[in-house]
């Protein structure tokens, strides 16, 4: 599972002589480290693609004549640091150094920062051939390569050996004196996490099966998929047994992943409790560098402004200020959202973007899953880049099914489309009009409101591709009309489709959805064309790879095969079903077979579901949740209930709810509190909230929690029965019941705990849907009373 080494980054070893060798380290990684000035520039700049990048190094230099050396090894030691890499080309008749570099639009327009990051390579290289070769004099040639027009703009000084070697050194210098301090502090880190203690007097039942069978797989380079109740401290437990073999594994970076936001709060405070950065007054400190990611849009601190030094003040002279940003964050060690912002406004620095230098020089990162398994994800681009040794801990991760799946699909509105054809420049007109044509072609050849088409359609993929280009080369030569507007998002939007349209496969699928109306100003109802990922496995099996372990875990991972085939998981992969610690008698689990909440059903099911909420909850007057399969049937509900029953305190989940808004409705749940809480299931409030004791008594669950079914889930049923045997089950059962239980699950959060969970279906009186209920359930059909 381990990535073969690169030496393109400094990962550097344990000596402890402060004069041991330093090990290689690549020009560009060099220079991107210590030569970067100016301002942070992220104005929309069309770029190569790699190979489109490595076909124009070849164009140039097949120009040359006879005698030009192409792609020159060349290395030069500093003081036990060894600089290595390639030079584009040479010519050493007119002792002339090229660095190439390709790229789109206007040459004027690249930015500063880039070009200093250029003539930095450029000279490096300049120093490394004069060492070499015994020049006094060398000229340096910055070559920037139009691909589209094949134009070449070259940009050439001269230096002197002595002034290229006083600027390698300087970098050298930089560089490696926090290599040094990095080599110090990855011996001091791993000598602090083989001598670290758990930070709980002991383990809860079932907490050490898990961190010992977390630590085994981790020790061995595996994959583990691990199901373990809510409740046991599964969050400490991983935590803690992967940091614990991280020394032994040479472990560069632990990537701690989840699906919810609540979720990243559960793992920082896991690791204060560990004592990273002195975050736990009570225990050693832990030299531990912790880094939370969020999103750009929630770490930006002008969102009205552009990310470029002409408009944002934390983007002009960034990277002049980040080395002393970079510092001062390496030094801190704990950097949360907070903590992470604050020094960055300190250095008056933007901190997402100071957050994305520190990840290369954080123990852990906290984040999304996205940041991993996304198309084009950050954080595995810089795992293969560097030859990271990473591991990986995917918190909640019954929830990776489908975030994989959104995250390989894209889709085309076209109304959307018709915006833009309104909206954009003239030059564009051709080539828009153009996809217009192709787009209204499927409108005539689709037969009824959904239509699923064997591979994504040639002329209309073609026809978008051609688009894209041409929006590239006009926004490369109009940077103005890049600046977040409909032309440029919708730009986005098709260079995606493009992207999955690649990928596509037999874990795909490409539809067609007919629209009711016609667009403004056309006369044909354009359908919405899909491209659906219905198996994420094989677009994962990669990312798997990529890593030197894992550990994938939840409340409700059963069954284990039904998760391992639709992520992709390796064969070897590790299992373990850690025994509940609950008792039966501390959960009562009701089922009420006279409810039916079928969908012809719902009117019928209302009034006997809230006689049952009332009489439950004048039994035993508490807190509770009821959750539904959606927001109507929820209102419904509701109404109902208090039509029947005004006297008992209610409140509700809403469509669109912000963070203060769900803030508010968990603060109802008070351990002096009564009352029912509404939510949808498998909804903000149908995991990853943790309300112990009194906070919350009960559970009521008016729904199987089944997908809808419709023609895509249909066609979803129908692929997953070809390639795994089981396309009902995968498809409507086993998502549907995950989702029960990780909202009872809400119920019991430990061994002192009691409550009451009704599940107000007949169906959960079924023998295959008893058998996915946890094991420690003891489920009782009585009415109440």
């Amino acid at each position: 599972m381990s990535p073969t080494e690169n030496t393109a980054t400094p990962r550097l070893v344990d000596e402890a002589a402060a004069d041991a060798p330093l090990g290689a380290v690549a020009v560009r990684t060099l220079c991107d480290f210590a030569a970067r000035r100016g301002d942070l520039d992220l104005r929309f700049t069309p770029s190569p693609s790699g190979s489109e990048g490595v076909a124009g190094h070849g164009e140039v230099t097949s120009r040359r004549g006879a005698g030009y050396q192409r792609e020159v090894p060349l290395a030069s030691q500093w003081h036990g640091l060894r600089v290595q890499g390639r030079a584009d080309g040479w010519d050493a008749s007119a002792q002339r150094l090229e660095e190439i570099k390709t790229h789109r639009g206007d040459a004027a327009l690249i930015a500063d920062n880039a070009r200093a990051l250029h003539w930095a390579q450029a000279r490096v290289y300049g120093w490394m051939l004069c060492e070499q070769l015994g020049l006094e004099r060398i000229e340096l040639v910055l070559v920037y390569f139009n691909i589209d027009t094949g134009q070449e703009t070259p940009l050439s000084e001269t230096q002197s050996a002595s002034a290229l070697r006083a600027h390698f050194e300087d970098l050298c210098e930089r560089y490696s004196g926090w290599a040094r301090q990095e080599r110090a502090h990855r011996a001091a880190r791993d000598a602090a996490l083989r001598a670290m203690a758990f930070p709980f007097p002991e383990f809860r039942a079932g907490q050490r099966t898990l961190a010992e069978a977390v630590y085994r797989a981790h020790a061995a380079g595996r994959v583990l998929m691990a199901q373990a109740p809510t409740g046991i401290g599964k969050t400490a437990a991983t935590l803690f047994a992967a940091l614990k073999a991280a020394p032994a594994q040479g472990l560069d970076k632990l990537f701690y992943l989840t699906a919810r936001t609540t979720g990243r709060q559960l793992a920082l405070d896991a690791l204060a409790r560990l004592g990273a950065a002195g975050q736990a007054p009570t225990r050693p400190v832990l030299p531990l560098r912790v880094l939370e990611r969020v999103a750009r849009d929630k770490a930006c601190e002008h969102p009205d402004k552009a990310c470029h030094g002409e408009s944002c003040p934390l983007a002009r002279g960034f990277y002049d200020r980040l080395p002393a940003a970079r510092a001062a964050a390496a030094q801190a060690g704990w950097l949360d959202k907070t903590a992470l912002r604050e020094l960055a406004l300190e250095h008056s620095v933007c901190p997402y973007y100071l957050g994305q230098e520190m990840l290369r020089w954080s123990d852990v990162a906290v984040g999304d899953v996205n940041h991993f398994f996304d198309i084009g994800a950050h954080w595995h681009g810089l795992t293969l880049e560097h030859g990271w040794q990473s591991a990986l801990l995917v918190d909640e991760a019954h929830n990776l099914i489908e975030r994989a799946r959104a995250m390989y699909s894209a889709q085309l509105d076209p109304a959307a489309f018709q915006a833009l054809r309104r909206s954009a420049p003239g030059a564009l007109k051709t080539g828009l009009d153009r996809l217009h044509r192709q787009w209204n072609a499927l409108a005539r050849e689709q037969a009824g409101d959904y239509t699923v088409l064997p591979e994504p359609p040639g002329p209309f993929t073609a026809a978008l591709q051609q688009l894209c280009g041409e929006i590239g080369d006009h926004l490369a030569l109009h940077p103005q009309d890049a600046t977040g507007g409909p032309l440029q998002a919708w730009f986005f939007d098709a260079l995606h489709f493009q992207r999955v349209a690649e990928l596509h496969g037999d874990h795909s699928l490409c539809d067609l959805t007919r629209t009711p109306h016609p667009a403004p100003g056309t006369r044909v109802a354009q359908p919405l064309i899909s491209l659906r990922n219905l198996v994420p496995g094989p677009l994962l099996q990669d990312r798997w790879s990529a890593v030197r372990s894992a550990t994938l875990f939840s409340a409700t991972l059963a069954p284990m095969d039904y998760v391992a085939d639709l992520l992709g998981l390796p064969a070897d992969t590790l299992r373990v079903d850690v025994p509940s610690p609950f008792a039966g008698e501390q959960l009562a689990v009701r089922v009420a077979p006279h409810i039916s909440t079928r969908w012809t059903d719902r009117l019928a099911s209302l009034t006997p579901m809230a006689d049952t909420m009332a009489a439950q909850f004048a039994a035993e007057p508490g807190n509770y949740l009821a959750f539904f399969s959606s927001f109507d049937y929820l209102a419904q509900a509701l109404d109902r209930l208090q039509q029947h029953h005004p006297a008992i305190p209610v409140w509700a989940q809403s469509r669109g709810m912000g963070e203060p808004e769900r803030e508010a409705f968990i603060a109802r749940f008070t351990d002096s509190g009564q009352g029912i809480g509404f939510a949808v299931l498998g909804g903000a409030f149908g995991e990853g909230i943790d309300l112990p004791g009194r906070r919350l008594i009960g559970a009521f669950i008016a729904t199987l929690g089944l997908p809808q079914v419709n023609p895509v889930n249909e066609q979803l049923k129908a692929r997953l029965q070809a390639k795994f045997g089981r396309g009902y089950d995968y498809t409507y059962l086993f998502p549907g019941v995950q989702k029960v239980v990780q909202a009872a699950g809400r119920v019991i959060r430990s061994e002192q705990d009691h409550g009451t969970v009704w599940l107000l279906d007949d169906r959960y009186a079924r023998a295959e849907v008893r058998r996915l209920l946890p094991a420690w359930w003891v489920v009782d059909r009585r009415p109440l009373g």
